[in-house]
């Protein structure tokens, strides 16, 4: 029998709030996890993109947020802590929604922001915060936050925050909280480094595996389109901006500077496209994602800091120029699109060098992923090896390459976790420097990975403007390139 939001014990308030919002039954992660988390027990949930775990968490905040304020407490009673800001802006908006019937004081805390507006906020009286753990750090160090009533501390796609090397900031964050406040994590995946921080920072918990390790996206078509080169890939890119001319669509690069680069690109062809990455200054970023949700922009070209967080539900495909390092990512970037029930495309670029990625991937999602090939744009050779991704047939490897055990290959890569600080994206690898196979990219190979709270601006044609306050940052671009 089917459960209703009326039957989880929600305030009168939020129910009329999330009826108001369209919805009528609750989502798998919701129904199991709104429950636990009103009842006060710490709570461990693996949930996948797109599964309304957002909801799981802030309904049971709003709700706590009911009781009268302890007599004396002054800072906030609820914590959300975000890996990106991007994904913080996404809950914050979720908070308002469900709290538009009630008067609950928010505020947030992130990198790229003015801090006089940060501390404006903290200096009244504030019910929820949603922070991104550097920024937040900061304020606590210099004592302008005060932790010590905190009642409920979320921490929402730990996994990422681990990956980005935030699990140290985080520790500290949850140092400064009380010891009987309630904690309540949800993670895509729940391997050894995340089960050891649960351990770390919560208090007998209840577990909800709504994810589990196999992802399946059943409402997303994912194809496999094999290139020859760089520039291969960028008439496939193309034909397939060029025959979604009425969608939206994402494309994720591997680079920052990859991301401004093709941005450029395909305004110059007469495309409404946008970069988005972490060296953008928030006000930026807030922008761009605003131009892509009105429809001012229709192509996103963005880094691995959009792969979480974005939630517009009319993305119609998301193509994956590079293919993410880690095999998990791959699962993020294509969620941003077949949402809220919808359907969505996803195409996957490869080259020879890539295969060790793509079986990564597969073996991840737990199915081959299915090769596609575009007429008039088929590749030269056929993919050769015993491992040859997306079904082709198998034959004997008899050529040099970057192979499992070829020298200056990709070793490594397998799905495994980047270990705590390393950067979120990085420059294509200098084992491409032979001349073997694709070189993506080549005159960027030294780029840097995505920071937390970088500075420089992204390509957007809709808003021409650049902020050039910041020093190092790029000046524009040449006509003659």
């Amino acid at each position: 029998m089917t459960m209703t939001f009326a039957e989880l014990d929600l305030h009168p308030t939020l129910l009329q709030a999330v009826e108001a919002a369209g919805y009528n039954e609750p989502t798998p992660i919701q129904e199991k996890a709104i429950p636990l988390a009103l009842s006060g027990r710490d709570l461990v949930a693996s949930a996948n993109t797109g599964t309304g775990k957002t909801a799981a968490f802030v309904l049971p905040a709003l709700q706590k947020l009911k009781t009268p304020r302890p007599a004396g407490s002054f800072g906030p009673r609820v914590l959300v802590l975000s890996p990106t800001r991007e994904l913080a802006t996404q809950i914050l908006d979720a908070v308002r929604k469900y709290s538009k019937f009630d008067r609950v004081q928010t505020g947030v805390i992130l990198g790229g922001m003015p801090y006089r507006e940060q501390l404006r906020m903290l200096e009244r009286r504030v019910d929820l915060i949603v922070a991104t753990p550097g920024r937040l750090i900061d304020h606590l160090e210099r004592g302008r936050v005060n932790l010590s009533g905190l009642e409920l501390l979320v921490l929402d796609e730990a996994d990422r925050m681990l990956d980005m090397g935030f699990i140290e900031p985080v520790e500290q964050i949850a140092a400064a909280c009380p010891a009987t406040r309630q904690t309540l994590m949800f993670t895509a995946t729940c391997d050894g480094p995340m089960e050891r921080l649960a351990a770390r920072l919560l208090k007998n918990p209840e577990r909800i595996d709504i994810a589990g390790r196999n992802v399946s996206h059943d409402t997303i078509d994912q194809r496999l389109l094999r290139a020859d080169d760089l520039g291969h890939k960028h008439r496939l890119l193309d034909h397939l901006v060029t025959a979604d001319a009425a969608g939206k669509t994402i494309v994720f690069a591997a680079t920052k500077r990859d991301a401004d680069r093709l941005a450029e690109e395909l305004c110059a062809k007469g495309h409404a496209a946008g970069a988005l990455h972490g060296d953008m200054k928030q006000h930026q970023r807030n922008r761009t994602i605003e131009d892509l949700r009105r429809g001012r922009i229709r192509l996103l070209i963005a880094t691995d800091v959009a792969a979480r967080g974005i939630d517009i539900s009319d993305i119609t495909q998301v193509i994956n120029f590079d293919l993410p390092k880690i095999a998990e990512d791959y699962v993020h970037r294509i969620g941003r699109t077949g949402r809220a029930g919808a359907t969505g495309n996803a195409f996957s670029f490869f080259t020879r060098n890539d295969w060790k990625q793509v079986k990564a991937i597969e073996h991840f999602i737990g199915k081959p992923l299915t090769n596609h090939v575009i007429a008039g744009l088929e590749p030269t050779e056929r993919p050769r090896g015993a491992s040859a991704p997306g079904g082709y047939a198998k034959r004997p490897y008899r050529g040099g390459g970057q192979g499992a055990g070829a020298p200056g290959g990709r070793g490594g890569f397998g799905g495994q976790r980047r270990p705590d600080g390393a950067p979120g994206e990085r420059a294509h690898g200098h084992a491409e420097r032979g001349g073997h196979g694709d070189r993506p990219h080549a005159e960027h190979r030294n780029a840097g990975g995505d920071r937390p709270h970088g500075e420089r601006g992204g390509y957007n044609p809709v808003r021409r403007d650049r902020d050039h306050s910041a020093g190092g940052g790029r000046r524009g671009y040449s006509s003659a390139s």
